[in-house]
C-alpha cells in the first residue's frame, strides 16, 4: 500500500505553485505576463526577447530570478514585489486538501521558489494558512532557487528536517532531484507523469493521493 512507503515520514514539504493548487487555474500566466514586462521595462529590450531572456533563465538558472541575478545583479524583492502582483481570484478554498493536509502526522512545511508574502496570499486563497507549520521562501535559502540541493539544505537545516524522514511533493521533476537523492520520498504533483529515477510515486489528485494515505474514504 502506498501509506506504507510512507510510514516513516514526520516531515512533510510542499511546494506551493501548480502543487496545491492545479495548474488549471493558470495563476502562473499572470506571473509569466509580469515577469517578460519587467524583464522588458528594466533591461530596455523587446518584449519577445524578454519573454525569450525569462525562460532560458528559468531553464538554466533554475528561476527567472535567479538567472537576473547572476547575469544583470538585478535587486530581488523589487521584482519578486513586482511580478507577484496579480489577481489571486482564479484560486478557491479546498476544504478537503486542508483537511487531509492537516491531517498528515508530524510536521507540514511549505517550500517555495516565490517568497513568504506571496505564498501567504495563495494560501490564504485556497483556505491553507492554518494547515502548515511553517512557510518558506527564496528569500529563506538566500536567493539560491531550487533545484539546487545548496538551497534543499539551508531550508531543511532551517526547519531541522532529517530528509530520510520527509516527503516532498512538487509539480517541478527537476526539483524532485535533490530530496531524492537527499534520501527524501519524492512526490510529482501534476496532470502527467514524468518517470524518472528519482520520481517514486505521482498523482494527478493531491487530495486523492493524502487520502489513500491516510486510509480514509475521500467524503
Amino acid at each position: 500500500m502506498v501509506r506504507n512507503s510512507f510510514s516513516h515520514v514526520e516531515t512533510w514539504v510542499f511546494d506551493l505553485d501548480n502543487t496545491l493548487y492545479p495548474p488549471q487555474m493558470r495563476l502562473f500566466d499572470q506571473i509569466e505576463e509580469r515577469m517578460t514586462t519587467w524583464v522588458s521595462r528594466r533591461l530596455g529590450v523587446s518584449r519577445d526577447h524578454a519573454d525569450h531572456l525569462r525562460a532560458s533563465y528559468w531553464a538554466l538558472y533554475g528561476t527567472t530570478l535567479a538567472g537576473l541575478m547572476h547575469e544583470h545583479g538585478i535587486e530581488p524583492m523589487d521584482y519578486l514585489m513586482d511580478v507577484h502582483d496579480i489577481d489571486f481570484s482564479p484560486l478557491s478554498p479546498d476544504p478537503d486538501l486542508a483537511a487531509q493536509i492537516g491531517a498528515l502526522p508530524g510536521r507540514r512545511i511549505v517550500y517555495t521558489n516565490a517568497d513568504t508574502i506571496y505564498a501567504a496570499k495563495v494560501l490564504q486563497a485556497r483556505g491553507l494558512e492554518g494547515v502548515f507549520d511553517a512557510v518558506y521562501g527564496v528569500e529563506h535559502a538566500g536567493f539560491l532557487p531550487k533545484p539546487e540541493r545548496a538551497a534543499f539544505e539551508k531550508i531543511f537545516a532551517l526547519d531541522g528536517v532529517r530528509p530520510e524522514r520527509a516527503a516532498m511533493f512538487e509539480d517541478d521533476t527537476r526539483n524532485l532531484v535533490a530530496p531524492h537523492a537527499m534520501g527524501m520520498r519524492t512526490v510529482h504533483v501534476a496532470p502527467t507523469p514524468s518517470p524518472a529515477a528519482h520520481i517514486q510515486f505521482h498523482t494527478d489528485d493531491l487530495t486523492g493521493f493524502l487520502t489513500a494515505l491516510a486510509g480514509q474514504s475521500q467524503s
